[in-house]
């Protein structure tokens, strides 16, 4: 998610795991790679301190992103703050969700999953 509401999603059902983080940065870095050849531009992808993220696993594929133009950086710790990611699940939870989406986890998955899709678009946060 960048600061323009550009945005790139990859939901989960059950635990995150190593293997999970690094199919999501598989499918980003294979969907970023032709714009990177285009402009030479990297992407910057902030992340916070899960374990995950510092698994032996994610960074032996690091050099793999970084030659697709995608780059890990860490936010320090304990600085959810300074995490996007963050202030976009208050919107939804606060802001967008619908009091029906309540009514089951289908219903509630199937909301939450509406507004990602339509993050960008039908759903903007402005950053000062």
């Amino acid at each position: 998610m960048s600061r323009e509401n550009d945005s790139f999603f990859h939901s989960v059902e059950g635990s995150v795991t190593s293997a999970v983080v690094i199919k999501a940065f598989d499918d980003f870095a294979a969907r970023y790679a032709p714009r990177y050849d285009e402009t030479q531009m990297p992407c910057v992808v902030i992340l916070d301190n899960a374990s995950i993220h510092h698994s032996k696993a994610v960074k032996q594929r690091t050099n793999d992103w970084m030659q697709q133009g995608v780059f890990l950086h860490f936010l320090p710790p304990y600085s959810p703050e300074l995490n996007l990611i963050e202030i976009l699940w208050r919107k939804i939870k606060y802001e967008w969700l619908p009091i029906d989406a309540y009514k089951n986890y289908q219903t509630m998955k199937k909301t939450v999953l509406g507004i990602l899709n339509d993050f960008g678009k039908k759903y903007m946060i402005t950053f000062a």
